[in-house]
């Protein structure tokens, strides 16, 4: 049964959003320092949006939470303290 509560599914897009961080960091600072972050990580945000739509139930939940919470947690929370002349 895939997951039909919002809730359920910001937390499932916070673990996943995580994990793309944890175990891409270099990646990740490579991405910010050169101003090409989601190209860089291109292969793993589009796993995790695969995942996440596999679990969710996309009718009652909009995809874009996903999104969101790349943004959210990639960006703004995890990397900030990554020196970027851009950032």
């Amino acid at each position: 049964m895939k997951i039909n509560d919002i809730e359920r599914a910001k937390r499932l897009a916070r673990t996943i959003a995580t994990d793309i961080f944890l175990y891409n960091k270099d990646k990740v600072e490579e991405g910010i320092k050169n101003d090409n972050l989601f190209e860089v990580i291109d292969e793993e945000i589009k796993e995790g949006r695969k995942l996440f739509l596999e679990k969710v139930d996309t009718s009652v939940i909009k995809e874009k939470i996903f999104d969101m919470t790349i943004n959210d947690i990639i960006v703004a929370k995890y990397s900030k303290d990554i020196r970027s002349d851009i950032w």
